[in-house]
């Protein structure tokens, strides 16, 4: 079936920058929404940011904006999120997720990535 798998993960100072990708088989995403999770040990996962098929709407947590740019490219079924000005609090395993529809703010999304976990320093 659908595959996801997160790749781009890493250890970084705050302040620093980072580029999370996801890689999508078995289907073509085109008409799927994507969006980005992420959990850190003992909290809940939360949504990061979500894009339309088309790349024409996105949506952020407001704990992200201005900081976080995630983007899209159907042609080689690939999701990216660029993290810029990294903080301790962004420390978590990050996950990829798919959905026909919207892009959603919640986690009811078909498909999940196994993770990228992401550290940031003080």
């Amino acid at each position: 079936q659908v595959q996801l798998v997160e790749s781009g993960g890493g250890l970084v100072q705050a302040g620093g920058s980072l580029t999370l990708s996801c890689a999508a088989s078995g289907r073509t995403f085109i008409n799927y929404a994507m969006g980005w999770f992420r959990q850190a040990p003992g909290k809940e996962r939360e949504f990061v940011a979500a894009i339309s098929w088309s790349g024409l709407t996105t949506n952020y947590a407001d704990s992200v904006k201005g900081r976080f740019t995630i983007s899209r490219d159907n042609a080689k079924n690939t999701v990216s999120l660029r993290m810029n000005r990294l903080k301790p609090g962004d420390t978590a395993v990050y996950y990829c997720a798919a959905k026909y529809g919207l892009p959603t703010i919640s986690s009811s999304y078909d498909y999940w990535g196994q993770g990228t976990q992401v550290t940031v320093s003080s």
